[in-house]
């Protein structure tokens, strides 16, 4: 029998499963960044989930995080684990296939490493949220192997597993039902890698509520964690020509790098609470954004404060930024950035000189109304009525005389 949806909107529909048992599934809770935030907005629409990881650091816990069941696997009780995780490469399969999902009905991943591999019963449901198949396994594989960041030794032991290690992340993605990623870049990247479609959910960014950029002071700004893919060299190094004066917030094994070829006008701020991070935004003249990201939420947030943004053109940038001067009909009235080509320190400088010479022409309303398109609520609206749809066609699989009877009457299935 068919009966028409009386679903309506997607919390309503999301309350009728209220009593799922879900798992969320993360790599690992060592910072807070957007892949910590994503769990957070699942938590809101699943309250009742349990959540799993490699490892944690109790201390970056958020409160919405610690609400929730949490397991951790063996390499949680290995000394140094949640520094050197990353160097525990060949052992994340190992880990990752021993939790014990019997029972949940709903399995969420949130991929930038391992997550989707975890096994699961013929009845649960597996949705992957992937941020970027592996990049150390995959697209950056030969930076990660030849940068700074890993001893002689760390670089052989990597060369020797990242092959391995590379087949079960592609054999390990059969395991997913549905993959939603992060972005049109990322969507691209899981059908090369994986062979697999992907919808496209933007990240949840808090936009609402965001202070807007009223008293802009004479510097630039540079955010995120210091590794090598960030590319924070060619932010100092334009800066050092320029003579500008650049801050820089973040943390991590660049540090000491970057620190060495900073000049007078850079300065380092070290890891900021949310409420300074959004303050150094709002009053900076722009964000400097050198790397490609799969998405890049700090680019969103920049823009949540009305501030322009000077990136790379490409990756996820290309999605979340309206580049001035791309071509002969854009203007830095309805652009919210500027974009330059190469990934090399002249080319940023040239960016930088053009963007000053139409500093006053962007509109920061303009640029605050774009970056609404990436507010948290967009995230929970469009991740929850995906959520719902596919638990209603797993859960409750349809003969095709069925569907086609009920799609010619525009009705669904009772349940």
């Amino acid at each position: 029998m068919c009966r028409r949806d009386a679903g309506g909107t997607t919390p309503v529909r999301l309350a009728r499963r209220s009593k799922l048992r879900v798992a969320i599934v993360h790599y690992w809770f060592v910072s807070r960044r957007g892949g910590e935030h994503v769990v957070e907005a699942l938590c809101e629409l699943f309250p009742q989930a349990d959540l799993f990881a490699l490892v944690a650091d109790p201390q970056m816990l958020s409160p919405q995080i610690q609400k929730h069941k949490l397991t951790t696997s063996f390499l949680q009780k290995l000394p140094g684990s949640r520094k050197w995780h990353r160097r525990l490469l060949p052992l994340y399969p190992l880990a990752v296939e021993q939790f014990d999902l019997r029972g949940y009905d709903l399995v969420i991943s949130s991929e930038s490493g391992p997550a989707k591999g975890v096994l699961t019963a013929p009845e649960t449901c597996h949705i992957c949220y992937c941020h970027t198949p592996m990049r150390y396994l995959w697209n950056l594989y030969q930076d990660y192997k030849d940068g700074s960041g890993l001893g002689t030794l760390s670089k052989l032991v990597f060369g020797l597993t990242a092959h391995y290690a590379r087949l079960w992340d592609q054999a390990s993605a059969a395991r997913v039902d549905h993959f939603v990623a992060n972005s049109h870049t990322v969507a691209a990247r899981i059908r090369k890698y994986y062979r697999r479609e992907a919808e496209v959910i933007y990240p949840p960014v808090k936009v609402s509520g965001a202070p807007m950029g009223g008293n802009v002071e004479d510097y630039y700004l540079a955010v995120g964690q210091l590794v090598n893919y960030k590319r924070v060299d060619l932010a100092i190094e334009a800066c050092n020509q320029l003579g500008r004066k650049l801050r820089v917030v973040g943390v991590g094994e660049e540090y000491k790098r970057l620190r060495r070829m900073a000049g007078k006008t850079v300065s380092f701020l070290g890891a900021l609470s949310d409420e300074d991070l959004r303050k150094q935004y709002a009053s900076c003249r722009a964000l400097l954004f050198p790397g490609e990201e799969d998405f890049g939420i700090v680019p969103v947030e920049a823009q949540a404060a009305g501030r322009p943004v000077i990136a790379l053109d490409k990756g996820g940038a290309r999605e979340t930024i309206i580049g001035a001067y791309q071509d002969a009909h854009a203007v830095p009235e309805v652009s919210t950035g500027m974009f330059f080509g190469d990934p090399r320190a002249g080319s940023l400088v040239a960016a930088i000189r053009k963007f000053e010479a139409a500093e006053r022409q962007f509109s920061p309303s303009f640029i605050r109304a774009h970056a609404e398109r990436f507010d948290k609520k967009h995230f929970l609206e469009k991740m929850g009525s995906f959520v719902a749809d596919k638990l209603e066609d797993y859960r409750e699989p349809r003969p095709p005389w069925r569907m086609h009877a009920c799609a010619a009457a525009g009705n669904v299935p009772s349940e």
